[in-house]
């Protein structure tokens, strides 16, 4: 396997890591509510660009927990791609399950999901 250069548009964006990592049982809770979503970000041939990276703050700003679809011609595997997302929307990777990430993100002002502690 060969490694992929970033994209300039992706590598030129600044990274931000949420504050505290989820434990495995907020994970799990995360996957379950996650189980009844469609896709709302596809990442394609092009992989993780800008335009993917703006998609999901998009998303995540609505919705905090987004799935995303790694369609057959990207580039990146799901581990790269799923830390690239996490890293550039500032997101927590919840899991990933085939060729489909579940990234969750709290919203600062009006969070809806409760976390188990």
């Amino acid at each position: 396997m060969t490694a992929i250069s970033p994209e300039p548009a992706a590598a030129s964006l600044p990274t931000r890591h949420p504050a505290a990592a989820l434990r495995g049982k907020q994970k799990r809770h995360l996957r379950a509510l996650a189980h009844s979503l469609t896709p709302l970000v596809r990442i394609g041939h092009e992989g993780v660009t800008g335009g993917v990276l703006d998609a999901t703050r998009d998303a995540l700003a609505t919705h905090e927990l987004v799935k995303v679809k790694l369609l057959e011609g990207a580039p990146e595997g799901r581990d790269e791609a799923g830390e690239a997302l996490a890293t550039g929307c500032g997101a927590h990777l919840a899991g990933a399950v085939g060729r489909v990430l579940i990234l969750y993100r709290r919203h600062p002002e009006r969070p809806q999901i409760a976390l188990p502690r």
